[in-house]
């Protein structure tokens, strides 16, 4: 033990202090590891200060420190008014907001829109939050029976029949075009000296089968008269039509022995239909029309962009499969469709389908002028998203599919529930972004007389009380965050969606 102590160490002076760590965490790690540990980064540091000094500030300064709160006409928003240099005239915004949201949509009949921008975020909300239950019902809510309640919202109008008289309506105009396409084939078999013999012979034979159709329909026209002649058509016909397809479910869900749960989904889909029926009073000639002319605004960019978006997606997907489908007739087709599309600019389309489109139709059958916009701008979309949905089918390994027909599901299933999941996850971004270019290509259609958001801002710079220098750059601005705050928002669930369906991707 003394050895010990004698040899033991004990320092008689402090030990002098140490520099203190560079700090690598807060705001001062962050611009010291980030933005100023070397000397590029230091060169681009200041050149984005610079950046946002010279388009963040003015652009603050424009929007709120320079700008005008109050006012009643453009008076209020001159500089020699205001006494200083004037920024954006709020209160042009304040008294065009509602054609910003409406366009010339009736004043009275403006809670339609306003009832139909409620529904859709009612059942749109639920679809978004992963952990609430009940995604089928929502789901078949939002995508199959808002589209109906909406149109007739918005539209206005009530219902003459229903499945019976439609189906009727529809095979007898089928059998009267296919008639007439026989006459015409007569009468050019007559004109050709040629071949008109042979076309002659097959305009005949085209008249035998349009007039066989007819025939056959005889029984199926009889009861659709029956049914306008009876008291209550609409509720006749959804009452036919509703024992009709609950019995065919019924029969094809397997019978007495499965069937029953098909048939009371079916019956309880019905006794929806009849209750939205009944509360629009679409037996009673429904809502006062409005004119899709008189659409316009916000709500025009929302019908375009969500049609289109809804829409684009199962003909994507269609499009996609049937590029690597293996029967060549198929296959032609879809690469003709997508190839078409996606070499034609969609300004053409709009033109073509605006103007073009009913010069093809028969005399007798038009197409309002928004469906017209809203088919080409659907069509349009949905080649592009066949590219990005077929990237992410050709990322699926082979033996994902391998697996599935060694489990011995079928094609249907192996792409439903194996194939077509991994695909869509892959390509999330592509297809958000897809949306994104959507939802801002719809200003084109006021190129086509639709006045959606930007169009129906155009159409309000006219009014001469609130003609001022400033009232153009205030009305884009408007506008421009309203674009911001849509686009921002579907990027960010993306952004969630792929996180959630990815968790072994992140890094």
């Amino acid at each position: 033990m003394t050895d010990m102590t004698a040899s033991s160490f004990v320092r008689g002076a402090l030990v002098a202090e140490r520099p203190a760590p560079v700090k690598t965490t807060g705001l001062v790690g962050f611009l010291r590891t980030r933005l100023l540990n070397s000397p590029t980064n230091v060169l681009l540091t200041i050149l984005g200060i610079l950046l946002l000094w010279y388009t963040v500030i003015p652009a603050i300064r424009f929007m709120l420190v320079d700008a005008v709160w109050q006012g009643t006409d453009r008076n209020a928003c001159l500089e020699q008014n205001a006494g200083h240099a004037v920024g954006a005239c709020w209160p042009y915004i304040g008294a065009k907001l509602d054609q910003f949201i409406y366009g010339f949509y009736p004043t009275p009949e403006r809670w339609r829109v306003n009832l139909t921008f409620a529904l859709g975020a009612v059942l749109l909300l639920p679809l978004l939050v992963p952990r609430l239950p009940g995604k089928g019902i929502n789901a078949g809510l939002f995508f199959l029976a808002f589209p109906v309640v909406a149109f007739f919202l918005l539209h206005g109008g009530g219902l003459n029949g229903f499945g019976v008289s439609w189906t009727t309506a529809l095979l007898s105009a089928f059998a009267d075009s296919i008639k007439s396409a026989g006459d015409a084939l007569v009468r050019a078999g007559g004109a050709i000296p040629v071949i008109g013999p042979v076309l002659w012979l097959c305009g005949q034979l085209v008249v035998v089968i349009g007039v066989t159709l007819s025939l056959i329909l005889l029984p199926l026209v009889w009861l659709r008269d029956q049914i306008q002649a009876a008291g209550r058509p609409v509720w006749v016909d959804l009452a036919l039509t509703a024992i009709i397809v609950s019995g065919l479910l019924f029969w094809l869900g397997g019978g007495m022995r499965a069937g029953w749960r098909t048939l009371a989904t079916s019956l309880a889909s019905f006794a929806g239909i009849a209750i939205v029926i009944a509360v629009m009073g679409l037996d009673r000639g429904g809502l006062p029309i409005v004119d899709t002319r008189l659409w316009g605004g916000l709500l025009v960019t929302l019908v375009v962009s969500v049609t289109g978006i809804v829409t684009s997606m199962p003909i994507g997907v269609a499009l996609a499969l049937g590029r690597r489908s293996t029967i060549p007739l198929i296959r032609i087709f879809s690469i003709a469709f997508i190839e078409f599309w996606r070499g034609v600019p969609l300004i053409t389309v709009l033109f073509f389908a605006t103007y073009m489109l009913p010069l093809f139709l028969p005399g007798n059958f038009t197409v309002d002028g928004l469906v017209r916009a809203l088919i080409g701008v659907a069509l349009f979309s949905g080649a592009y998203q066949a590219e990005v949905i077929r990237g992410g089918l050709q990322a699926i390994p082979r033996g994902q599919t391998e697996a599935a027909s060694a489990l011995g599901l079928s094609w249907w299933k192996m792409t439903a529930l194996v194939v077509m999941p991994q695909a869509l996850r892959h390509v999330i971004p592509g297809l958000v972004n897809s949306f994104i270019a959507l939802f801002k290509d719809t200003s084109l259609v006021s190129i086509v007389a639709l006045f959606d958001l930007l169009g129906s801002l155009r159409a309000s710079f006219s009014d001469p009380n609130w003609a001022t220098p400033t009232t153009a750059f205030t009305g884009f601005a408007f506008t421009g965050m309203i674009y911001f705050a849509f686009c921002f928002g579907m990027s960010r669930y993306s952004l969630f969606v792929e996180n959630r369906l990815n968790p072994h991707r992140r890094s």
